[in-house]
């Protein structure tokens, strides 16, 4: 394993136009790499034991096992090139906004995110390693504020997705980890759900998540055919992931600390 540092959060990006992060031990890493090598001088996900070339359907998760199984830092934290966990309180400007989300139908897709095009004023909210520390002191994972849904999670998937997909998911849990039925169960019955694929764990909690995320969606794997994935819903395994995010944490019952996230969006970096 090459990292060591005690807290690092690593920054999944996509493209060659990475934002610069004035972080201590925020390390950015290129997702599918083995697909599209970057030329930034980044880490790629294509070096030890790696699923890179899986990127067009396992989006960040490629980036997720390679730190499962390549890096060794003992609080682990994930995040995207545009999604940063922030502890600062919404400017009045932001929170006057978002008063007016419910009038054009937004509120429940921005709830718990900041978007802003203003890299300058938001780069330095971005989360210091020492309040990441301070908090996994007393908390055992942080995690973004849940998304809101109109429907509940199995009927949003149903909507945007394949829901065979989601009951043949239900059948693998069902022949690997029966004792998660009833959470995964629950899960699918709720309207909020951790989305992103984004986290801060110990890495114990870390481990113990990645052996079974990836034991159950490699199993999938076996049983689907991949070529009936198109465009959009290539992304398969990233969808399928975050209901799986989510039936974790109801499972473990974790102590978990929910964060906004700082959303990047149309970038004004001057």
């Amino acid at each position: 394993m090459e990292g060591s540092d005690k807290t690092i959060v690593y920054v999944f990006y996509y493209k060659d136009n990475v934002i610069p992060v004035n972080r201590k031990n925020y390390r950015p890493i290129m997702a599918g790499n083995a697909l599209h090598p970057n030329c930034l001088g980044v880490i790629g996900d294509d070096t030890g034991d790696s699923i890179s070339e899986k990127n067009y359907y396992y989006s960040e998760l490629t980036g997720i096992y390679w730190i499962w199984k390549n890096e060794s830092s003992k609080i682990v934290g994930t995040c995207h090139y545009r999604r940063f966990y922030t502890t600062h309180k919404t400017p009045f400007v932001y929170q006057f906004k978002r008063m007016l989300y419910p009038f054009i139908g937004i509120s429940r897709k921005r709830k718990g995110l900041i978007y802003t095009s203003n890299l300058k004023y938001w780069n330095d909210k971005i989360i210091e390693i020492e309040e990441v520390e301070r908090l996994m002191q007393d908390f055992d994972a942080i995690l973004p504020q849940r998304r809101s849904l109109k429907y509940t999670i199995e009927k949003h998937f149903g909507r945007y997705h394949n829901i065979g997909d989601l009951n043949l998911l239900r059948e693998v849990i069902d022949n690997l980890y029966p004792e998660f039925n009833t959470s995964f169960e629950k899960m699918l019955k709720m309207k909020k759900m951790y989305a992103n694929n984004m986290c801060i764990l110990k890495r114990d909690e870390f481990d113990k998540m990645c052996s079974w995320l990836f034991s159950i969606l490699f199993e999938f794997e076996r049983r689907v055919d991949l070529s009936n994935y198109k465009g959009y819903q290539k992304r398969l395994f990233g969808f399928l992931s975050e209901r799986l995010f989510t039936t974790w944490f109801i499972h473990r019952d974790l102590k978990i600390k929910e964060l906004q996230l700082i959303y990047f969006k149309h970038l004004k970096q001057k």
